[in-house]
């Protein structure tokens, strides 16, 4: 199982997000975004799941990160167009 952290650009896509994740069975949990990865709206979604579930993740989202050890996150996806 791996562990994902999901950005976005406002607080109700974040929402949208969670709602999504959660109707298919990811444990999902909104928190406070890592300062290192973004700044835009203060929320993300952390969650697990054998495969990502970008496919899940609202349109307004920014980022897509997998948490590996020791703090760090590898970027999966980025929104290039804003």
């Amino acid at each position: 199982m791996n562990t994902y952290v999901a950005t976005f650009y406002t607080h109700l896509s974040a929402l949208v997000s969670w709602k999504r994740l959660r109707n298919a069975g990811c444990e999902a949990q909104m928190m406070p975004v890592p300062r290192v990865l973004s700044s835009s709206c203060g929320t993300c979604v952390g969650y697990e799941g054998e495969v990502d579930h970008r496919e899940l993740l609202d349109t307004d989202a920014e980022a897509l990160y997998e948490v590996q050890a020791a703090g760090k996150y590898r970027l999966l996806w980025c929104d290039d167009a804003n």
